[in-house]
């Protein structure tokens, strides 16, 4: 049975978008599946006393300017040229969020790719329900289904359960992977978990 990577996932962290190729990339290269695991980063931080980086360290002299350096060298180094930070940021994603948990398997990936090029390259608002639908219609899925699910008080709670379970485990932020028990955190580590893959050490 193929190994699997588990994705503590929310479409607001822009790691998120640029880990999602570089990782695919990596699953296909060592035979492994992608499992996508849609939290709230925003219930997240309140939860583990967690801030967004570029607010936690804007005391910190030269901080948010070298972590500005690094992300255009990850850019740069995975040709990821469609990234675009958007106009607002950050954005509420509970209605995105909630679309991923109304479907399963390779439809969550399929879903959760297109509303990060949406999202992160195409400006599209993450609250605007007509312009999500037209995303998931693209992926090849039934978009007024979909929305109806996302005011069912189980997707809700799915929502609040994941949360909680990805801080109960550890997690603390995106991106977050789970290989079974072990964990790594932030896309810097994408190579540690290949060499964990082929059989390597954490």
């Amino acid at each position: 049975m193929p190994q699997a990577v588990e994705f503590i996932f929310d479409l607001v962290s822009p790691n998120a978008y640029l880990s999602w190729w570089p990782l695919r990339e990596m699953l296909s290269r060592q035979g492994a599946e992608l499992e996508i695991t849609p939290v709230f980063l925003g219930g997240m931080h309140k939860l583990t006393g967690n801030a967004p980086p570029f607010a936690r360290d804007a005391e910190i002299r030269g901080k948010n300017a070298y972590a500005s350096l690094e992300m255009r060298r990850f850019i740069d180094r995975h040709g990821l040229t469609g990234f675009r930070m958007p106009a607002q940021f950050p954005f509420n994603t509970i209605l995105p969020q909630r679309m991923l948990l109304a479907v399963e398997g390779e439809e969550r990936v399929a879903l959760a790719e297109g509303l990060l090029k949406a999202l992160w390259e195409d400006g599209v608002s993450a609250g605007d329900p007509d312009a999500l639908a037209t995303v998931a219609t693209a992926a090849g899925l039934d978009a007024a289904a979909i929305l109806a699910a996302t005011q069912d008080d189980a997707i809700k709670q799915r929502l609040v359960a994941n949360t909680d379970s990805a801080v109960e485990r550890g997690a603390f932020g995106i991106p977050t992977f789970f290989v079974g028990d072990e964990m790594w955190f932030g896309k810097e580590r994408l190579g540690q978990i290949e060499e964990y893959l082929a059989g390597g050490k954490p």
